[in-house]
């Protein structure tokens, strides 16, 4: 029996971290529990309202938020809080596929798009790998706002 997978990310603030990935991946941010929410209402002022009334102090509200595929085809992304600064490169980073298909100059200028849309988001651009066949197809290194390395692939 295969198993599914959640990727979970260490944070200081879960809930613009979550925002931002959302954005990046075209997720989601599920609705509370039991919720069923209108067509354009907000799932993190759902989200407020829920832990409200389940007492839950303010200061604990942004301790860990969650994003999910809306086709349901990728790994639910999960945020928890810790107190600690990341100190070092990742061991495991994510790799956005943001060119699936395309090779040379217009897989490059795809990636460049798709860069300048997710600095734009908050993401640090860190450095370009120019293509260099038959080994790499070139790709991009980002930051996301905390600090973590992804690429755009």
């Amino acid at each position: 029996m295969s198993r599914h997978l959640q990727v979970t990310f260490d944070a200081h603030d879960p809930r613009a971290l979550s925002t931002f990935w959302a954005a990046v991946l075209g997720y989601v941010h599920p609705a509370p529990p039991g919720v069923t929410l209108g067509e354009g209402e907000d799932p993190l002022a759902a989200w407020d309202v829920f832990l409200e009334r389940l007492g839950v102090p303010p200061e604990q509200r942004n301790t860990r938020s969650a994003i999910e595929d809306p086709d349901g085809a990728g790994p639910r992304v999960f945020f928890q809080q810790v107190p600690e600064d990341k100190v070092a490169k990742n061991r495991l980073h994510l790799d956005v596929r943001a060119a699936p298909g395309l090779a040379g100059e217009e897989r490059m200028a795809a990636l460049e798009a798709e860069c300048d849309r997710l600095v734009g988001l908050g993401a640090s651009r860190v450095e370009r790998h120019e293509p260099a066949p038959p080994m790499t197809a070139g790709h991009i290194v980002l930051r996301d706002p905390e600090g973590n390395e992804f690429c755009l692939d």
